[in-house]
């Protein structure tokens, strides 16, 4: 048999093809738009999701018969808000994970109904990225639309309901909503009416192994395969890729180096920290996991290579970078505000410590070790709680640079385990949708089976001194800065 893997990302989806013993046999991938309306903003139409999902699979089974194809799962972009009609057609545009818009209803949720409230309904507090306070937002600024809702999805479900006609979602990607009760994975009813919603608005709840329906007889005909298909309702992308690098067990680790990045922890047991730095969400194994998640991660590297300096040669530019440790420019990868640990929409990019003999080799370094130096400061929130982290499995775009995977090794001083597929999400969504159709007996055996370690990257005792100082150093910064943020926006 045969499964597809679609990750939803947001500046484009990749789509992988898995045969039942987890060899991969083929990955295609296809952007669509994203639209910033206005400074912050981040939105996308989720039809183009769908359209680009369609003649993704189409090119993705190419020289296979797609009568072979057993399953059919997600990782996608978390916390976007997608709004249905009474004919489930979309409202207005998907206001997307990055968008910033809801300061004020962020404060609104944060201070006037208190983070303690917050965390005891969800296990959370109030993010801008989250979807609770961008339903706000839309019952605030347009009210016309807020009325005319009848479902609320996240992406990924909106692909999921355009293949089986059913409204889902999972419950690790509806953990990031700030509408669900992480502990019992549940709808919240406290936070359906402060937000002024009905549960019946909310999609039905599976685990994301657990098989929502089957593809539509027209969409299977259009694609070539049975209109028996299992569709799994998948993760949230973080979870998925998490399942596609085996980050599955007790106390388990895994950085994403995406267009965002994170720092995944997997647990057996429910737990939140005390200031809730870090996010408390269902895994998609049926357990638990704590996340921090920054906003821009191999996004800052994108824009400083092509934006700033005006080439695509990653390698290139990064061959230059010699004197690892010693860098005495630092860079805070805040280009779109930043999540964990801040919590703080208005911070922005900054560099610091330029001189006149700085070079553009120092500059690249900065912005490689910034991003590992703002993934560090989840981590340090993490072991605050007496975990031991001693190894981390590495995915997403940045994965694929030897000089960044071996700066986190030195930075966060930990082993990375470079696994055979850094596919993620795209692989995790294959996996679960492997699980659902009985190919696996367990989201667990799926990652023993798949998941194969082809490197391992030690932190070297020198570099990690040196980069101790220069994260304390790092660490100093932002408190430094962040009452000016405000003022310059």
């Amino acid at each position: 048999m045969l499964y597809i893997g679609i990750d939803l990302g947001t500046s484009s989806v990749k789509l992988l093809l898995m045969d039942e013993k987890g060899n991969i046999k083929n990955i295609v991938s296809r952007e669509y738009p994203l639209y910033f309306p206005k400074p912050g903003w981040s939105e996308q139409n989720p039809q183009d999701w769908y359209e680009q999902s369609i003649e993704g699979m189409k090119e993705l089974l190419e020289g296979f018969d797609p009568k072979q194809v057993g399953g059919i799962s997600f990782g996608g972009q978390m916390h976007g808000l997608v709004i249905l009609d009474k004919e489930d057609q979309v409202i207005r545009p998907a206001i997307l994970w990055n968008d910033g818009r809801t300061t004020k209803e962020c404060r609104y949720l944060n201070e006037e109904i208190g983070k303690e409230t917050l965390s005891a309904y969800t296990a959370n507090i109030a993010f801008t990225g989250f979807t609770a306070p961008k339903l706000l937002w839309v019952k605030e600024n347009e009210p016309e639309n807020f009325a005319r809702i009848e479902k609320i999805m996240l992406p990924k479900d909106y692909l999921a309901y355009r293949l089986t006609g059913v409204h889902c979602t999972d419950v690790s990607d509806a953990s990031g909503m700030l509408l669900f009760d992480v502990k019992n994975r549940t709808w919240s009813e406290e936070m359906c009416e402060i937000c002024g919603i009905r549960k019946e608005q909310l999609a039905g709840i599976y685990e994301s192994y657990e098989t929502v329906g089957t593809v539509l007889p027209e969409t299977a005909e259009e694609l070539g395969m049975t209109d028996h298909v299992k569709v799994a309702a998948g993760a949230g992308d973080n979870a998925a890729a998490a399942v596609g690098t085996g980050t599955v067990g007790e106390g388990s680790c895994n950085i994403s180096l995406g267009t965002s990045g994170t720092i995944f922890i997997s647990s057996r047991k429910f737990g939140v920290d005390q200031n809730n730095a870090l996010h408390a969400f269902a895994h998609a194994n049926g357990h638990y996991h704590l996340m921090g998640c920054m906003l821009s991660a191999a996004s800052c590297n994108k824009w400083w290579m092509e934006e700033i300096i005006g080439t695509k040669d990653y390698a290139g530019e990064q061959k230059a970078v010699e004197k690892l440790g010693e860098n005495h420019v630092y860079f805070l990868p805040y280009l779109m505000g930043e999540r964990s640990p801040h919590n703080d929409p208005d911070a922005r990019g900054t560099f610091i410590g330029m001189t006149m003999d700085t070079t553009r080799a120092d500059m690249t370094q900065a912005v490689l070790e910034g991003v590992i130096f703002a993934l560090r400061d989840s981590l340090e929130v993490a072991r605050s709680l007496g975990i031991k982290i001693e190894r981390t499995k590495i995915c997403g775009g940045g994965a694929k640079s030897p000089l960044w995977k071996k700066m986190a090794a030195d930075i966060l001083n930990v082993k990375v385990d470079v696994i055979e597929s850094e596919e993620g999400p795209a692989l995790g969504g294959a996996m679960l949708a492997a699980v659902a159709d009985g190919a696996f007996g367990s989201v667990e055996e799926a990652a023993e089976k798949i998941v194969r370690i082809v490197e391992t990257i030690e932190p070297e005792p020198e570099l990690v001194e040196k980069y101790e100082a220069r994260y304390r150093q790092f660490k100093e910064i932002y408190p430094l800065c962040r009452e000016v943020y405000p003022k310059i926006i």
